[in-house]
């Protein structure tokens, strides 16, 4: 187990978080706000110019992403649901907001 000074990943749900619906799948994303702020976060972690508190940030949305990562992927799995085509996707939008693993078609 690793141990580690974050804000806690529950904090941003109720601001940060949305329903979003991927053809029969409703996943979640982050908010355009939280993504914006987690990409402003990732950059300056590139320059390493984060404060602790920033750091703590930042390792609380990382968190969270993963979790939706692997929600967003079981949801997916037990949907046998798998875009085929960009244009398959309902918002038409290209957004890095959650990652979601898709199984190959079996």
């Amino acid at each position: 187990m690793i141990t580690q000074l974050m804000v806690q990943p529950s904090s941003f749900i109720r601001s940060g978080v949305r329903m979003s619906q991927l053809g029969e799948v409703y996943i979640f994303k982050f908010t355009h706000e939280l993504q914006a702020r987690f990409e402003e976060l990732l950059n300056k972690n590139k320059q390493d110019a984060l404060s602790q508190a920033e750091r703590a940030e930042l390792d609380g949305i990382s968190e969270l992403s993963r979790i939706f990562t692997l929600i967003n992927a079981q949801l997916a799995a037990q949907a046998k649901w798998c875009p085929r085509q960009l244009e398959d996707l309902s918002d038409n939008e290209l957004d890095s907001s959650a990652s979601t693993a898709i199984p190959p078609n079996t």
